[in-house]
Order: structure tokens, then C-alpha cells, then sequence
């Protein structure tokens, strides 16, 4: 066989790796959020009321919204499609399916945003004014030195 040939074979092999593990990459990307078993406690949620659940609901969107960003930078660099799927995607699939219980235990509860506003703390009870030593009683009051 001649030189050419071969490096034909070679280059023609090359692209059907290369077009096999695009194949396969894509069907990962492609991988549902479903909610597995294996990733989240489906009790974990219920007996939480709605004051509990309030601050649960938005750290996990901070979480979720954060994990997003790493997997957009990740896939920006060389074979982030590959790292962004070995380091986020299990933890991002997790977190989702949080999410997922803590919205359904938050409208089985009836909870509204509304009632997470922080309500004022009660006004401290005002103490009565003590006398200066050496003030005079008010007229028609009693001293407390006096006997009766």
C-alpha cells in the first residue's frame, strides 16, 4: 500500500472517532432532568411548613443558578462538554430534583410568597419614668416617704 492510502485510513478512522465520541457527548447533553431515587430523599420535604420552605426554595435557586454558570464556563474551555459533564452533572441533576420536591410540598402547603415577608418585631414596651432623687411628688400624689 502507498503512503497516501494510508494516511487516508488514518484521517478517515480520526473522523469517525472523532464523529463517534460527538455522538456520544451529545446523547449526555441530552440526558433529562428526571428525578432519580438515587439522587434525592422524596421525604426529605414533608413535614417542612411554609417558613421552612421559603428560605429552602431560594437558596436552591442560588445553588441551581450558580451550578449553571459553572457548567456554561466549563463548556467554553477545551472538552468542557466532557468536564462540565464529570463535575456538575450529578450535583446539578440533585439539586433540581430538590428544587422539584420543595415547589411540590410548597403548593400542597398552599404557601404564597407573601407570607415570607419578614413581619416587624414588636415594639419594645416603654418602662415607666423613675423620679430623680430630690424631685418633688406632683401635687395630690402620694411621697413615698410619707406615712399614713
Amino acid at each position: 500500500m502507498s503512503v497516501s492510502i494510508l494516511n487516508r485510513r488514518r484521517r478517515a478512522l480520526a473522523l469517525v472517532a472523532l464523529l463517534s465520541l460527538g455522538a456520544v457527548l451529545s446523547g449526555c447533553a441530552g440526558v433529562s432532568d428526571a428525578i432519580s431515587p438515587a439522587f434525592v430523599d422524596p421525604g426529605k420535604y414533608e413535614l417542612w411548613d411554609c417558613k421552612q420552605l421559603g428560605p429552602e426554595r431560594k437558596s436552591l435557586a442560588k445553588r441551581v443558578e450558580d451550578l449553571e454558570k459553572l457548567m456554561a464556563k466549563a463548556e467554553t474551555g477545551t472538552g468542557g462538554a466532557v468536564v462540565s459533564e464529570l463535575a456538575y452533572r450529578n450535583d446539578y441533576i440533585s439539586l433540581r430534583g430538590q428544587q422539584k420536591l420543595v415547589e411540590e410540598n410548597w403548593r400542597r402547603n398552599k404557601c404564597r410568597d407573601s407570607d415570607m415577608e419578614p413581619t416587624p418585631p414588636p415594639a419594645p414596651p416603654v418602662a415607666p419614668t423613675a423620679a430623680k432623687p430630690g424631685a418633688k411628688p406632683a401635687p395630690g400624689s402620694k411621697s413615698g416617704s410619707a406615712v399614713h
